[in-house]
Protein backbone atom coordinates (compact mmCIF):
# COMPACT_ATOMS: atom_id res chain seq x y z
CA UNK A 1 0.00 0.00 0.00
CA UNK A 2 0.72 3.87 -0.50
CA UNK A 3 1.21 5.83 2.61
CA UNK A 4 2.07 9.17 2.78
CA UNK A 5 4.02 11.16 5.18
CA UNK A 6 1.79 13.37 7.19
CA UNK A 7 3.24 17.25 7.46
CA UNK A 8 3.76 16.59 11.33
CA UNK A 9 6.25 13.59 10.48
CA UNK A 10 4.26 10.48 11.15
CA UNK A 11 2.68 7.42 9.22
CA UNK A 12 -0.85 5.74 9.56
CA UNK A 13 -1.63 2.46 7.98
CA UNK A 14 -4.04 -0.62 9.09
CA UNK A 15 -3.11 -1.97 12.33
CA UNK A 16 -0.71 1.36 12.93
CA UNK A 17 -1.18 4.07 14.35
CA UNK A 18 0.76 7.38 14.03
CA UNK A 19 3.87 5.90 13.77
CA UNK A 20 6.63 8.44 13.70
CA UNK A 21 8.57 8.21 10.22
CA UNK A 22 10.22 12.02 10.48
CA UNK A 23 14.41 11.70 10.67
CA UNK A 24 14.62 7.58 9.61
CA UNK A 25 15.86 5.99 6.94
CA UNK A 26 13.26 3.43 4.93
CA UNK A 27 15.30 0.29 6.45
CA UNK A 28 14.23 1.60 10.14
CA UNK A 29 10.69 3.01 9.46
CA UNK A 30 10.52 -0.86 7.77
CA UNK A 31 11.29 -2.43 11.03
CA UNK A 32 9.34 0.20 13.05
CA UNK A 33 6.39 -1.12 11.23
CA UNK A 34 7.49 -4.63 11.19
CA UNK A 35 7.61 -3.89 15.28
CA UNK A 36 4.12 -2.48 15.22
CA UNK A 37 2.28 -5.36 12.95
CA UNK A 38 4.37 -7.77 14.92
CA UNK A 39 1.09 -7.33 17.58
CA UNK A 40 -1.32 -8.82 14.87
CA UNK A 41 0.55 -10.75 12.57
CA UNK A 42 3.29 -13.15 12.94
CA UNK A 43 7.06 -12.35 11.23
CA UNK A 44 5.53 -9.72 9.40
CA UNK A 45 7.77 -8.17 6.30
CA UNK A 46 7.72 -5.06 5.71
CA UNK A 47 9.74 -2.78 2.63
CA UNK A 48 9.49 1.01 2.59
CA UNK A 49 10.26 3.37 -0.83
CA UNK A 50 10.22 6.58 -1.03
CA UNK A 51 8.22 7.40 -4.36
CA UNK A 52 8.15 11.10 -3.30
CA UNK A 53 10.09 13.48 -1.39
CA UNK A 54 9.66 17.25 -0.61
CA UNK A 55 11.88 18.24 2.08
CA UNK A 56 11.21 20.08 5.41
CA UNK A 57 9.20 22.79 5.08
CA UNK A 58 11.84 25.53 5.51
CA UNK A 59 13.64 24.02 2.20
CA UNK A 60 10.84 24.10 0.23
CA UNK A 61 10.74 26.51 -2.74
CA UNK A 62 7.25 27.87 -3.11
CA UNK A 63 5.88 29.45 -6.71
CA UNK A 64 3.16 31.91 -6.84
CA UNK A 65 1.06 34.22 -8.55
CA UNK A 66 0.86 33.86 -12.62
CA UNK A 67 2.84 30.21 -13.42
CA UNK A 68 1.05 27.86 -14.81
CA UNK A 69 0.83 25.26 -12.19
CA UNK A 70 1.93 27.38 -8.62
CA UNK A 71 3.09 24.88 -6.22
CA UNK A 72 5.60 24.21 -3.77
CA UNK A 73 8.90 22.08 -5.05
CA UNK A 74 11.46 20.35 -3.11
CA UNK A 75 14.81 22.45 -3.32
CA UNK A 76 17.70 20.67 -4.77
CA UNK A 77 21.21 21.60 -4.69
CA UNK A 78 22.49 24.69 -7.32
CA UNK A 79 18.45 24.58 -8.31
CA UNK A 80 17.80 28.21 -10.74
CA UNK A 81 14.85 29.82 -11.66
CA UNK A 82 14.90 27.54 -14.86
CA UNK A 83 14.89 24.55 -13.18
CA UNK A 84 12.04 25.90 -10.95
CA UNK A 85 10.19 27.14 -14.28
CA UNK A 86 10.39 24.13 -15.70
CA UNK A 87 8.91 22.17 -13.08
CA UNK A 88 5.49 24.70 -13.20
CA UNK A 89 5.14 24.53 -16.51
CA UNK A 90 6.39 27.94 -17.28
CA UNK A 91 4.07 31.28 -16.80
CA UNK A 92 0.56 31.94 -17.91
CA UNK A 93 -0.14 34.31 -20.59
CA UNK A 94 -0.95 36.80 -18.40
CA UNK A 95 1.94 36.98 -16.44
CA UNK A 96 4.59 39.81 -16.21
CA UNK A 97 7.38 38.10 -16.04
CA UNK A 98 10.15 40.76 -15.84
CA UNK A 99 8.81 42.21 -12.32
CA UNK A 100 8.60 38.69 -11.21
CA UNK A 101 10.86 38.50 -7.60
CA UNK A 102 12.38 35.94 -4.75
CA UNK A 103 11.27 36.64 -1.41
CA UNK A 104 14.33 34.90 0.51
CA UNK A 105 13.53 33.64 3.82
CA UNK A 106 16.67 33.17 4.72
CA UNK A 107 17.68 36.35 4.16
CA UNK A 108 15.06 38.19 6.39
CA UNK A 109 12.70 38.06 3.86
CA UNK A 110 15.11 40.27 1.09
CA UNK A 111 13.11 40.52 -1.73
CA UNK A 112 15.33 40.46 -5.84
CA UNK A 113 13.94 41.17 -8.85
CA UNK A 114 14.29 38.73 -11.73
CA UNK A 115 13.39 38.94 -15.11
CA UNK A 116 11.51 35.65 -15.74
CA UNK A 117 10.31 36.40 -18.90
CA UNK A 118 13.74 37.34 -20.73
CA UNK A 119 15.15 33.96 -19.05
CA UNK A 120 12.40 32.04 -20.95
CA UNK A 121 11.47 33.64 -24.07
CA UNK A 122 14.96 35.71 -25.09
CA UNK A 123 17.39 33.42 -23.33
CA UNK A 124 19.45 35.29 -21.42
CA UNK A 125 20.91 33.36 -19.06
CA UNK A 126 22.24 36.47 -17.14
CA UNK A 127 19.09 36.30 -15.54
CA UNK A 128 19.11 32.40 -14.99
CA UNK A 129 19.70 33.04 -11.06
CA UNK A 130 20.28 30.51 -8.43
CA UNK A 131 17.30 29.62 -5.93
CA UNK A 132 17.88 29.36 -1.82
CA UNK A 133 15.54 26.77 0.14
CA UNK A 134 12.67 28.56 1.41
CA UNK A 135 12.75 31.39 -1.41
CA UNK A 136 9.52 32.20 -2.56
CA UNK A 137 9.27 33.16 -6.44
CA UNK A 138 6.57 35.61 -7.11
CA UNK A 139 5.17 35.69 -10.78
CA UNK A 140 2.72 38.97 -10.55
CA UNK A 141 0.33 39.45 -13.44
CA UNK A 142 0.90 41.87 -16.02
CA UNK A 143 -1.47 45.51 -16.73
CA UNK A 144 -2.41 45.46 -19.94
Amino acid sequence: MSVPVRPDGKVSAPLIDDLDAMGKNPTALARDIEQELGKFIRDPVVTVIVTGFVGPYSEQVRVVGEATKPQTLPYKQKMTALDVMIAVGGMTEFADGNRASILRTSENNAQYSVRLKDLIKRGDVSANVEMKPGDILIIPQSWF
